[in-house]
């Protein structure tokens, strides 16, 4: 049994590039759980981690609390994590006094997949590696560590993991107080090679490296599990699933006080909030089935009932004529202020002059022709804000559909918001499904001036797609405005979606727009 584990995450992750812009590199997402989580879980409940806190060290300390209240944790922070000077080595030295015991040290950006062996000896983790540029490697004679090379070498393909046990803890930090000059990447080595006077054993493991873009990219293929829920990555929103509770973060402090606060509003229809904090809520996971998966024209007809009981509308006609205040804020201002913040390859695509053969004027244009006026014209009342299938849980047992990751606000209201933009979050699910995007099933060809794009799309969506609009008409709603605000969704979630998703939802909702305005002036 290994009862004290040391992790450090002080580290800025700079090898990750933007995924580290607003998370620590220890809660990156690897198969909808931080990668900190993969270590935490490999150990006995009894066991004491000693983490050391640096770079977003307060969203470390945060989410280990909210998703794990009853596991152990000493949290101590290094005052200098980036720059000349900072390190692993001086991170380890700021838990020395936490560390006298034989302990486990794993590095934050390392997965394996086997038993962590038990403690009563010295080892070192490693795996083979065809390439080990990147790695630090092993040199192992008579079934021993006798050396670690640095990288570059390639003297072995035995590459050292950043797993280690360390069971003579006076001769690690013996040999880590040598080195008080600590070089940048130096880390835990002077400790270990203190060690050799000792025997220390070599321990193979199947490791899935984090710390880098591409090998964080097959660590995510190699640990994918199947039917598990479709989540588009945000850099500054995530959500995990952690020991049968799903756990929400945001970089932003209001939008978590606002989804805490909204909950209250939406009652029966969504979970139950467990815990909250700066950054993070959590709650029960629900068991049941995400419909996108499961849906049929006889569920879709079954679940637009349910939903119809949710909408309930503000009747008080002044709170309706103020409203649209709100929605102009929201839509028209918003979309303005996002099309502003388009990236350069964004801004350069959408001086494309033809989308599929269709010739299509920019952005700024295409919004210029709308008529706000009637987009403006909100109708307030209870809603979802993020209304869409990867949202909704069926439970077939009791027949109840559960509403997941709710929107925080409406341009500030908490309880009012327009049904209509319910209605196209609805409609942009089922012609972009998440399943398809994170499987890589769509295309973007660039060609001159001409841009093209194709996806693939579900035929049960297709239908439900015929169905929504059918019953939209039947119920006197006004489907045109519908599909000009799932337009408007797609322009202005672009920015956030890494490439070529975005590229992939501008053109859709240019090309979409484009066809409303061309419809317009004929």
């Amino acid at each position: 049994m290994n009862n004290l584990v040391c992790i450090p995450t002080a580290g800025t992750g700079s090898r990750l590039q933007n995924l580290t812009s607003n998370l620590n590199k220890s809660l990156i997402t690897v198969a909808n759980k931080p990668v900190i989580s993969h270590i935490i879980e490999k150990f006995s409940e009894d066991t004491q981690f000693v983490i050391i806190l640096g770079y977003k060290g307060n969203l470390v300390k945060e989410f280990l609390e909210i998703a794990y209240p009853k596991r152990k944790f000493i949290f101590t922070s290094v005052d200098l994590y980036d720059g000349e000077g900072s390190g692993l080595g001086r991170s380890l030295m700021t838990a020395k006094q936490f560390l006298n015991d034989p302990f486990i040290f794993c590095s934050c950006d390392t997965i394996v997949k086997e038993k962590i062996p038990v403690l009563d000896r010295n080892w070192l983790g490693y795996s083979y590696r065809s390439n080990c540029e990147s790695y630090r490697t092993l040199s192992v004679l008579n079934e021993y560590v006798i050396g670690i090379n640095e990288k570059n070498q390639n003297s072995t393909n035995q590459a050292y993991i950043g797993l280690a046990g360390i069971f003579n803890t006076n001769l690690f930090w013996e040999g880590m107080s040598k080195s008080l000059k600590y070089k940048k990447d130096i880390g835990e080595i002077p400790g270990l090679t203190n060690l050799f006077d000792l025997k220390i054993f070599p321990h193979r493991f199947t490791w899935f490296d984090t710390g880098q873009v591409e090998t964080l990219k097959k660590a995510r293929a190699s640990l994918k599990k199947k039917n598990a829920p479709q989540i588009l990555e945000k850099t500054n929103e995530a959500i995990w699933f952690i020991e049968k509770n799903v756990i929400k973060y945001s970089s932003d402090p209001q939008f978590i006080r606002n989804r805490v606060n909204r909950s209250k509003f939406l009652g029966k229809y969504i979970p139950k909030i467990k815990n909250s904090s700066k950054h993070f809520y959590s709650y029960r996971e629900e068991q049941g089935d995400v419909i996108s998966s499961i849906m049929t024209e006889k569920l879709f007809k079954n679940f637009l009932k349910e939903a119809n009981k949710f909408w309930v509308i503000n009747k008080d006609q002044a709170f309706q004529e103020q409203f649209y205040l709100k929605c102009k804020e929201f839509y028209f201002d918003k979309t303005k202020k996002r099309v502003k913040s388009f990236n350069n390859e964004l801004i350069n695509l959408d001086t494309y002059k033809f989308i599929n053969d269709k010739e299509t004027k920019p952005i700024n244009q295409l919004l210029d022709n709308l008529n706000w006026n009637l987009i403006n014209k909100g109708l307030a009342g209870n809603f979802h804000g993020d209304f869409h299938f990867e949202n909704i849980i069926y439970q077939k047992n009791n027949n109840k559909f559960i509403f997941l990751d709710w929107r925080q606000d409406f341009g500030g209201d908490l309880k009012y918001g327009d049904i209509y933009y319910d209605f196209a979050k609805l409609l942009h699910g089922m012609i972009i499904n998440h399943k398809v995007i994170n499987e890589g099933n769509f295309v973007i060809n660039l060609i001159k001036e001409k841009a093209y794009y194709d996806f693939y799309r579900l035929e049960s969506l297709i239908k439900c797609e015929k169905q929504f609009l059918l019953w939209l008409k039947e119920n006197h709603f006004d489907v045109n405005k519908v599909i000009i605000l799932t337009a408007l969704i797609f322009i202005n979630i672009s920015p956030l979606h890494h490439s070529p998703y975005d590229k992939l939802l501008l053109l859709l909702g240019k090309s979409m727009l484009g066809e409303i305005v061309n419809k317009n002036d004929k």
